[in-house]
Protein backbone atom coordinates (compact mmCIF):
# COMPACT_ATOMS: atom_id res chain seq x y z
CA UNK A 1 0.00 0.00 0.00
CA UNK A 2 1.45 3.44 -1.00
CA UNK A 3 2.19 5.77 1.71
CA UNK A 4 -0.44 8.65 1.67
CA UNK A 5 1.15 11.66 1.03
CA UNK A 6 0.35 15.04 3.49
CA UNK A 7 -0.48 18.45 2.67
CA UNK A 8 2.26 20.94 3.48
CA UNK A 9 1.54 24.65 4.93
CA UNK A 10 4.11 27.22 5.26
CA UNK A 11 3.98 30.11 7.68
CA UNK A 12 5.94 33.06 7.93
CA UNK A 13 5.77 35.60 10.54
CA UNK A 14 7.81 38.69 9.11
CA UNK A 15 8.74 42.31 10.50
CA UNK A 16 9.67 45.27 7.98
CA UNK A 17 11.24 42.86 5.94
CA UNK A 18 8.36 43.02 2.90
CA UNK A 19 10.90 42.72 0.01
CA UNK A 20 12.69 39.55 1.38
CA UNK A 21 9.30 38.06 1.92
CA UNK A 22 8.14 38.81 -1.43
CA UNK A 23 10.99 37.35 -2.70
CA UNK A 24 10.30 33.97 -0.53
CA UNK A 25 7.39 33.57 -2.02
CA UNK A 26 8.22 33.55 -5.60
CA UNK A 27 11.60 31.41 -4.35
CA UNK A 28 8.79 28.68 -2.79
CA UNK A 29 7.31 28.47 -6.37
CA UNK A 30 9.94 26.35 -7.19
CA UNK A 31 9.42 23.14 -4.53
CA UNK A 32 8.90 19.94 -6.21
CA UNK A 33 6.08 19.25 -3.60
CA UNK A 34 4.16 22.28 -3.52
CA UNK A 35 2.62 23.77 -0.27
CA UNK A 36 -0.75 22.93 -0.21
CA UNK A 37 -1.21 26.69 1.04
CA UNK A 38 1.15 29.77 2.17
CA UNK A 39 0.60 32.21 5.14
CA UNK A 40 2.29 34.80 5.69
CA UNK A 41 1.69 37.23 8.77
CA UNK A 42 2.83 40.85 9.07
CA UNK A 43 2.69 42.76 12.50
CA UNK A 44 1.33 46.20 10.45
CA UNK A 45 0.51 46.94 7.00
CA UNK A 46 4.24 48.27 5.61
CA UNK A 47 5.17 44.36 6.84
CA UNK A 48 2.86 43.08 4.14
CA UNK A 49 3.53 45.73 1.22
CA UNK A 50 2.95 44.88 -2.62
CA UNK A 51 2.77 41.12 -1.27
CA UNK A 52 -1.20 40.88 -2.05
CA UNK A 53 0.20 41.58 -5.76
CA UNK A 54 2.75 38.44 -5.87
CA UNK A 55 1.15 35.44 -8.04
CA UNK A 56 0.72 33.34 -5.20
CA UNK A 57 -1.57 35.43 -3.70
CA UNK A 58 -3.47 36.08 -6.36
CA UNK A 59 -3.66 32.37 -7.00
CA UNK A 60 -5.36 31.56 -4.63
CA UNK A 61 -1.87 29.86 -3.26
CA UNK A 62 -1.30 31.80 -0.50
CA UNK A 63 -2.63 34.59 2.13
CA UNK A 64 -1.46 37.92 3.60
CA UNK A 65 -2.71 38.57 7.26
CA UNK A 66 -1.59 41.00 9.80
CA UNK A 67 -1.68 40.24 13.21
CA UNK A 68 -2.91 42.60 15.96
CA UNK A 69 0.58 43.37 17.18
CA UNK A 70 4.46 42.47 16.73
CA UNK A 71 6.16 39.23 18.23
CA UNK A 72 7.11 35.84 16.54
CA UNK A 73 5.37 33.53 18.98
CA UNK A 74 2.07 36.10 18.35
CA UNK A 75 2.54 36.30 14.33
CA UNK A 76 3.10 32.15 13.94
CA UNK A 77 0.20 31.48 16.00
CA UNK A 78 -2.36 33.73 13.84
CA UNK A 79 -0.58 32.01 10.90
CA UNK A 80 -1.63 28.70 12.36
CA UNK A 81 -5.08 29.92 12.68
CA UNK A 82 -5.29 31.02 9.07
CA UNK A 83 -4.05 28.18 7.89
CA UNK A 84 -6.76 26.06 9.64
CA UNK A 85 -9.09 27.70 6.96
CA UNK A 86 -7.32 26.02 3.96
CA UNK A 87 -7.20 22.67 5.78
CA UNK A 88 -4.30 22.46 7.99
CA UNK A 89 -5.46 20.21 11.08
CA UNK A 90 -8.40 19.04 8.98
CA UNK A 91 -9.19 15.09 7.76
CA UNK A 92 -6.14 15.41 5.41
CA UNK A 93 -2.83 14.40 7.29
CA UNK A 94 -0.82 17.32 7.00
CA UNK A 95 2.31 18.88 8.53
CA UNK A 96 3.45 22.78 8.92
CA UNK A 97 6.40 24.10 8.40
CA UNK A 98 8.00 27.82 10.06
CA UNK A 99 10.38 29.35 7.82
CA UNK A 100 11.90 32.49 8.45
CA UNK A 101 11.20 35.56 5.82
CA UNK A 102 15.08 35.02 5.45
CA UNK A 103 15.54 31.93 4.57
CA UNK A 104 15.94 30.11 1.73
CA UNK A 105 15.29 26.14 0.99
CA UNK A 106 16.21 23.94 -1.44
CA UNK A 107 13.46 23.22 -3.97
CA UNK A 108 13.41 19.73 -2.29
CA UNK A 109 12.91 21.03 1.45
CA UNK A 110 9.45 20.24 1.28
CA UNK A 111 9.55 16.69 -0.46
CA UNK A 112 12.58 15.56 1.96
CA UNK A 113 10.39 16.45 5.08
CA UNK A 114 7.33 14.94 3.34
CA UNK A 115 9.25 11.43 2.98
CA UNK A 116 10.62 11.93 6.85
CA UNK A 117 7.19 12.20 8.36
CA UNK A 118 6.05 9.38 6.15
CA UNK A 119 9.53 7.04 6.83
CA UNK A 120 8.98 7.57 10.98
CA UNK A 121 5.39 8.18 11.96
CA UNK A 122 7.05 8.72 15.52
CA UNK A 123 8.60 11.77 14.26
CA UNK A 124 6.40 14.76 14.90
CA UNK A 125 8.95 17.84 14.47
CA UNK A 126 11.95 18.04 11.80
CA UNK A 127 14.68 20.75 11.26
CA UNK A 128 17.31 20.78 8.33
CA UNK A 129 20.81 21.14 7.35
CA UNK A 130 21.34 24.55 7.33
CA UNK A 131 24.55 25.36 4.89
CA UNK A 132 25.40 28.64 5.45
CA UNK A 133 23.96 31.56 8.30
CA UNK A 134 24.49 34.86 7.81
CA UNK A 135 23.18 35.84 11.40
CA UNK A 136 26.57 33.84 12.62
CA UNK A 137 28.11 37.03 10.78
CA UNK A 138 28.05 39.11 7.96
CA UNK A 139 24.23 38.39 6.59
CA UNK A 140 24.28 36.98 3.19
CA UNK A 141 22.15 37.97 -0.05
CA UNK A 142 20.28 35.10 -1.69
CA UNK A 143 22.84 35.01 -4.65
CA UNK A 144 25.04 34.03 -1.80
CA UNK A 145 22.30 31.18 -0.86
CA UNK A 146 22.44 30.14 -4.84
CA UNK A 147 26.06 29.86 -4.58
CA UNK A 148 25.68 27.68 -1.68
CA UNK A 149 23.01 25.49 -2.68
CA UNK A 150 24.56 24.76 -5.66
CA UNK A 151 27.15 23.14 -3.95
CA UNK A 152 29.99 25.51 -5.76
CA UNK A 153 30.64 26.65 -2.15
CA UNK A 154 31.31 24.25 0.62
CA UNK A 155 28.79 24.40 3.68
CA UNK A 156 29.94 26.68 6.60
CA UNK A 157 30.32 25.10 10.27
CA UNK A 158 27.00 25.02 12.30
CA UNK A 159 25.11 23.49 14.79
CA UNK A 160 22.39 22.65 12.47
CA UNK A 161 24.40 20.33 10.16
CA UNK A 162 26.32 16.99 9.01
CA UNK A 163 25.33 14.24 6.47
CA UNK A 164 23.34 11.84 9.51
CA UNK A 165 20.15 12.09 10.81
CA UNK A 166 20.39 12.41 14.48
CA UNK A 167 17.80 13.62 17.31
CA UNK A 168 17.27 17.20 18.36
CA UNK A 169 16.53 18.51 22.01
CA UNK A 170 15.56 22.13 20.04
CA UNK A 171 14.73 22.41 16.51
CA UNK A 172 16.06 25.44 14.65
CA UNK A 173 13.18 28.70 14.23
CA UNK A 174 14.29 29.49 10.94
CA UNK A 175 13.08 26.40 9.10
CA UNK A 176 11.18 23.43 11.38
CA UNK A 177 8.03 21.59 10.46
CA UNK A 178 6.29 19.93 12.65
CA UNK A 179 3.36 17.45 12.07
CA UNK A 180 -0.36 17.99 12.41
CA UNK A 181 -0.91 15.68 15.69
CA UNK A 182 1.63 18.16 17.21
CA UNK A 183 0.57 21.28 16.01
CA UNK A 184 -2.90 20.26 17.62
CA UNK A 185 -1.38 20.58 20.80
CA UNK A 186 1.53 22.98 20.71
CA UNK A 187 1.63 26.76 21.00
CA UNK A 188 3.94 29.55 20.72
CA UNK A 189 3.89 31.13 23.82
CA UNK A 190 2.93 34.58 23.43
CA UNK A 191 4.90 35.65 26.92
CA UNK A 192 8.23 35.19 25.20
CA UNK A 193 7.31 38.65 23.09
CA UNK A 194 8.62 40.50 19.92
CA UNK A 195 12.23 38.43 18.55
CA UNK A 196 10.51 35.76 20.54
CA UNK A 197 13.93 34.40 21.46
CA UNK A 198 14.23 30.63 22.46
CA UNK A 199 10.16 30.11 21.19
CA UNK A 200 11.69 27.11 18.72
CA UNK A 201 13.11 25.59 22.45
CA UNK A 202 10.03 26.12 23.73
CA UNK A 203 7.66 24.64 21.15
CA UNK A 204 10.02 21.85 20.26
CA UNK A 205 10.44 20.96 24.18
CA UNK A 206 6.25 21.03 24.08
CA UNK A 207 6.30 18.72 21.07
CA UNK A 208 8.72 15.83 22.01
CA UNK A 209 6.22 14.79 25.03
CA UNK A 210 4.26 13.70 21.60
CA UNK A 211 7.36 11.86 19.57
CA UNK A 212 11.01 12.26 18.28
CA UNK A 213 12.12 15.96 17.19
CA UNK A 214 15.19 15.36 14.32
CA UNK A 215 17.77 17.03 12.18
CA UNK A 216 17.53 15.90 8.79
CA UNK A 217 20.66 15.79 6.37
CA UNK A 218 17.80 16.22 3.35
CA UNK A 219 15.90 19.56 4.13
CA UNK A 220 18.85 21.77 2.70
CA UNK A 221 19.28 25.83 2.94
CA UNK A 222 20.50 29.27 3.92
CA UNK A 223 19.61 31.41 6.45
CA UNK A 224 20.29 35.01 5.05
CA UNK A 225 20.65 36.28 8.73
CA UNK A 226 18.85 39.66 7.55
CA UNK A 227 19.62 42.60 10.40
CA UNK A 228 17.10 44.83 9.59
CA UNK A 229 12.96 43.94 11.45
CA UNK A 230 15.19 42.96 14.35
CA UNK A 231 14.76 44.04 17.98
CA UNK A 232 16.82 46.68 19.77
CA UNK A 233 20.31 45.50 21.86
CA UNK A 234 18.77 46.60 24.89
CA UNK A 235 15.81 44.23 24.62
CA UNK A 236 17.49 41.13 22.73
CA UNK A 237 20.10 41.36 25.85
CA UNK A 238 17.00 40.89 28.46
CA UNK A 239 15.88 38.39 26.10
CA UNK A 240 18.80 36.40 26.56
CA UNK A 241 18.37 36.11 30.49
CA UNK A 242 15.29 36.67 30.94
CA UNK A 243 13.75 34.32 28.30
CA UNK A 244 15.56 31.25 29.89
CA UNK A 245 15.12 31.75 32.79
CA UNK A 246 11.38 31.75 32.15
CA UNK A 247 11.52 28.71 30.23
CA UNK A 248 13.24 26.88 32.71
CA UNK A 249 10.25 27.57 35.24
CA UNK A 250 7.68 26.30 32.32
CA UNK A 251 9.91 23.36 32.35
CA UNK A 252 10.87 23.41 28.29
CA UNK A 253 14.51 24.35 29.34
CA UNK A 254 16.92 22.43 31.29
CA UNK A 255 18.47 24.50 34.05
CA UNK A 256 22.09 23.16 32.64
CA UNK A 257 21.07 24.52 29.18
CA UNK A 258 19.93 27.89 30.61
CA UNK A 259 22.33 29.10 32.71
CA UNK A 260 24.86 27.73 29.75
CA UNK A 261 23.26 30.14 27.10
CA UNK A 262 23.28 32.79 29.83
CA UNK A 263 27.07 32.57 31.01
CA UNK A 264 28.29 32.41 26.76
CA UNK A 265 25.98 35.27 26.05
CA UNK A 266 27.18 37.29 29.21
CA UNK A 267 30.85 36.61 28.22
CA UNK A 268 30.33 37.37 24.43
CA UNK A 269 28.40 40.65 24.92
CA UNK A 270 30.73 42.03 27.75
CA UNK A 271 34.59 41.08 25.47
CA UNK A 272 32.49 42.34 21.90
CA UNK A 273 31.31 45.65 23.88
CA UNK A 274 34.70 46.52 23.60
CA UNK A 275 35.01 46.34 20.01
CA UNK A 276 33.09 48.16 17.41
CA UNK A 277 30.76 46.17 15.57
CA UNK A 278 28.84 47.69 12.36
CA UNK A 279 25.70 45.39 12.68
CA UNK A 280 25.14 44.17 16.69
CA UNK A 281 25.13 46.77 19.08
CA UNK A 282 26.93 44.34 21.83
CA UNK A 283 26.70 47.54 24.54
CA UNK A 284 23.13 47.33 24.08
CA UNK A 285 22.65 43.59 24.27
CA UNK A 286 25.24 43.68 27.72
CA UNK A 287 22.91 46.42 29.20
CA UNK A 288 20.25 44.20 28.86
CA UNK A 289 22.08 41.36 30.21
CA UNK A 290 22.31 43.62 33.45
CA UNK A 291 19.01 44.96 33.80
CA UNK A 292 17.88 41.36 33.56
CA UNK A 293 20.19 40.17 36.46
CA UNK A 294 19.13 43.76 38.43
CA UNK A 295 15.17 42.10 38.07
CA UNK A 296 16.32 39.27 38.88
CA UNK A 297 17.53 40.38 42.11
CA UNK A 298 14.79 42.17 42.52
CA UNK A 299 12.09 39.11 41.96
CA UNK A 300 10.88 41.08 39.03
CA UNK A 301 12.56 39.51 35.93
CA UNK A 302 10.11 38.41 33.25
CA UNK A 303 10.40 38.43 29.46
CA UNK A 304 7.77 40.72 28.47
CA UNK A 305 9.31 43.62 30.30
CA UNK A 306 10.70 44.45 27.18
CA UNK A 307 7.77 45.83 26.52
CA UNK A 308 8.02 48.54 28.43
CA UNK A 309 11.42 49.55 27.37
CA UNK A 310 11.54 52.79 24.91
Amino acid sequence: MDTPSLNAYIIIATKGRAAITFELLTWLQSQTLPATHVVVVGSEARDVTDLDTHPSVLAGKASVVVAKHAGSSHQRNVGVDVAKKFGLLGEAPSFAVFMDDDFRPAKTWLEAAQKNFQAQPDVVGITGHVLADGAQGTPLTTDDARVYLSGRKPPEPHWASGATQRPMESLFGCNMAFRDTAVRQCVFDEALPLYGWQEDQDYSSQASRLGRNIYSPDCIGVHLGSKSGRTSGLRFGYSQIANPLYLIKKGTMSRRKAYKFIAKHLAANTVKSLLRHPTVDYPGRLKGNVRALTDLVRGRCDPRRILEFV
